[in-house]
């Protein structure tokens, strides 16, 4: 209970007299609170449904090829054909560019989200389904307004010295690297001169892909930014692919997930982001969370997303 108490203090109660935490101190704060959160001491209610959480190996290696068959109907004569993790994020991110609208949110706009999200108990019960509708600051200086399974409430404007890695705001999320390879050290470093001539090591991988599973978690990316997200998550090790897959909509597809080694919180598979099996778009995902002693199973997708001009205003 001390550590997390510490990581709170890095976090939310920074001295107006002190100079700010660096964004890679901050970072290394984040990951250590969020490690902390996922093995309690005592059974707690989550505030915050955790999205996205990518689990990886321990180990830098080779990104795992690991394939399954995928039925490809040709007529009335179907037959199956070998899909790598690499060959689906890769055509996820094809198909993100393919369908991607560029934008320039202003400052003082918003960005809004309505996510479905579907629980059902794990020891058996009635599935519960949630419409979440969020309002974010684009910039962070104007109250948010957001829904979690459920729960309404207003998010204060930042403080000074106070962010959020990967960052929120949109002239940050600019400045990150389109390259898939220079955004893995962008986010491994949290800083604004990555060293790009270093390489990722096998204690960079935990914390990088949490950062790059916190990005993804935006719904509204710069242009190039969430396809070039989907290839950096290509080169992962401890990815493997899960045929039929459905998400909270029912659609089947592809599953992607992470798993990382014995003895690790993720060492028997963390979520699995859906893709759709033909054309590779992005579905949604399916998780476990636990919240008072409780597990449920999670099903989740945005069923839209845009930028408007005050929250409660709808697109």
């Amino acid at each position: 209970m001390n550590d997390l108490r510490n990581e709170l203090e890095l976090l939310r109660e920074w001295d107006a007299d002190v100079p700010p935490l660096t964004a890679p101190a901050r970072a290394r704060a984040r990951f250590r609170l969020y490690e902390a959160m996922r093995t309690p001491v005592a059974p707690v209610t989550v505030g915050r449904r955790p999205l996205l959480r990518i689990a990886v190996a321990g180990v830098a290696a080779a990104a795992v090829t690991t394939t399954v068959l995928v039925a490809e109907n040709n007529g009335s004569n179907p037959r199956t054909q070998p899909v790598s993790a690499t060959t689906v994020l890769h055509g996820a991110a094809a198909e993100d560019r393919r369908l991607e609208k560029p934008i320039a949110p202003r400052d003082d706009q918003f960005i809004y989200t309505k996510e479905i999200i579907k629980e059902t108990p794990t020891a058996g019960g009635r599935t519960r389904t949630y419409v979440d509708e969020s309002w974010n600051s684009v910039d962070g200086s104007k109250r948010s307004y957001v829904s979690e399974l459920g729960r309404k409430q207003w998010v204060p404007v930042y403080r000074p010295g106070q962010g959020d890695w990967p960052p929120r705001r949109w002239t940050l999320l600019k400045q990150l690297p389109t390259d898939p390879g220079k955004l893995l050290i962008a986010l491994r470093d949290g800083s604004p001169k990555p060293d790009y001539n270093s390489p990722m090591r096998a204690a960079d991988w935990p914390m990088t892909q949490y950062f790059v599973s916190g990005l993804l978690r935006n719904p509204v990316l710069p242009k190039g930014l969430r396809s070039a997200a989907y290839e950096a998550l290509a080169t992962v090790p401890g990815i493997r692919v899960l045929p039929h897959q459905k998400d909270a909509d029912g659609r089947v597809g592809i599953g992607i997930q992470y798993v990382g080694p014995a003895g690790t919180p993720w060492a028997h598979g963390g979520p699995i982001l859906i893709f759709d099996a033909k054309t590779y778009r992005y579905l949604g995902t399916h998780d476990r969370r636990e919240a008072a002693g409780t597990t449920y199973e999670q099903w989740s997708y945005v069923a839209a997303s845009a930028v408007v001009d005050g929250v409660m205003q709808r697109p």
